[in-house]
């Protein structure tokens, strides 16, 4: 059996590195001249940045992160986080709740205050991810953080998201944990992440080229897509010159782009496609002729008025990501094709990151050396109220069609490095 795997991102790259692990012969096909998808990496001047934003290298399933770390080998450095949020003109602890004690004495109590009111009420089942906060965190917490943080890094009203899946990923905090929060003694939330690992040099793309290494010679870049059918029990997989024959599929591409290449789907079936929501993410990338900029790994910004919703700090990943002398910041901007922001030309949207920052004191713009912008067309998946209803049908056809759906934009869920890795595991654990 031959499987043909599409996309190099690291969802396709794990399964082809499982696949040779199991004896099995495969081949991935990667469009553009480089592997990694959202996991690349650019150097330049001596900087390194990650191209999709911020990624962090963790996993409450040990198997999957040992899977990670293994790949690493001594390129890796464990931290601690530190990761704060921009309140106003205050820095307050992340997450939101765990940090009350940092707010002004009445802004402290508002949030304290609402969120005991909501221990005594008897909620219904909420309807939307907006009255979940409420009725999870309280007016204050909501209000101040939650849904302004919320609908500026979904770009998607709250009222019209659903909730089936905040378990896990939006956890809910303990009561004893807020209340100590609020009297300023220390708790940590998200303790999933609250130690995580990074790269020592190369930033994220090294733990790509460190599977990519292993299995290099079942990778063919380069090789776009045209179209795929199905002749004589066999996959042809096409590109306008060359044809592959498989025996099995899985996909790891974005859904949108694999059903263009599928000859008659159901109009049922690419309606549902359309239908689905996600979000498009900008990444400005500022070098800084400035030694140290703080000790925060990340900063979250709810305010409306600044385009970017997190500032990552590389150097604070590892002191390789910047020539010596100097540091950088890393600002991520969502947003969807068509909208206000879709239409800012790159160098307005530069200039306004370096102004905004400047303006809340987390860099100076005179320190400015070195800009670039990148733009990632699929980033985040929104998990919006028809999402279930859309993804059923979607998945039920490609049941029956035979081709095997995986990592993040294939499956269309809000999947985590880790949980891509997870996702090819089980794949391949499934594959007949």
């Amino acid at each position: 059996m031959k499987v043909g795997i599409l996309g190099a991102g690291l969802t396709g790259l794990t399964l082809g590195y499982l696949l040779k692990e199991r004896g099995v012969d495969f081949e991935i096909l990667e469009k553009d001249i480089e592997c990694g998808g959202l996991c690349k990496t650019i150097q330049e001047r001596g900087f390194t940045f990650d191209i999709a934003g911020g990624h962090i290298i963790f996993s409450k399933d040990k198997k999957v992160l040992n899977f990670m770390l293994n790949l690493l080998g001594d390129n890796k450095i464990r931290h601690r986080r530190n990761a704060k949020i921009l309140y106003n003109d205050y820095i307050i602890k992340y997450p939101f709740e765990n940090g009350l004690a940092d707010l002004p004495p009445k802004e402290n109590f508002e949030c304290l205050n609402e969120f005991i009111k909501t221990l005594n009420q008897n909620h219904e089942k909420p309807k939307h991810f907006g009255e979940w906060i409420y009725q999870t965190f309280g007016k204050g917490i909501a209000e101040k953080y939650m849904i302004p943080y919320n609908e500026k890094i979904w770009n998607f009203k709250t009222q019209d998201m659903a909730t089936f899946w905040v378990d896990g990923r939006v956890p809910k905090p303990p009561s004893e944990d807020i209340i100590k929060s609020s009297l300023g003694i220390g708790t940590e939330g998200y303790i999933h992440q609250l130690y995580f690992y990074y790269p020592k040099r190369g930033g994220i793309q090294s733990l790509i080229k460190s599977m990519e290494e292993k299995i290099k010679y079942s990778i063919t870049k380069n090789f776009e897509i045209k179209s795929i059918k199905r002749e004589n029990n066999k996959w042809i997989i096409f590109n306008g010159k060359e044809k592959k024959e498989v025996d099995k599929i899985i996909s790891t591409i974005p859904i949108f782009d694999l059903i263009k290449i599928l000859g008659d789907v159901p109009k049922h079936v690419t309606n549902a496609v359309d239908n689905l929501k996600y979000n498009s993410l900008i990444t400005v990338m500022l070098g800084l002729d400035v030694n140290k900029l703080n000790d925060f790994h990340w900063l979250y910004i709810p305010d409306k008025n600044i385009l970017t919703h997190r500032v990552i700090f590389p150097k604070n990943h590892s002191q390789y990501m910047t020539p010596k002398g100097k540091s950088s910041v890393v600002a991520e901007i969502t947003y969807n094709e068509g909208d206000a922001i879709s239409k800012i030309r790159n160098k307005e949207i530069i200039e306004h990151t370096v102004n905004g920052l400047h303006k809340r004191k987390i860099i100076d713009k005179d320190t400015v050396c070195y800009t670039k912008i990148i733009k990632s067309k699929y980033a985040y998946v929104v998990y919006d109220l028809n999402y279930q209803k859309n993804i059923k049908i979607i998945n039920d056809f490609f049941k029956d069609l035979g081709i095997e759906l995986c990592g993040r934009f294939s499956e269309f869920k809000y999947l985590n490095m880790d949980a891509c890795i997870r996702s090819a595991m089980d794949c391949i654990k499934n594959l007949k």
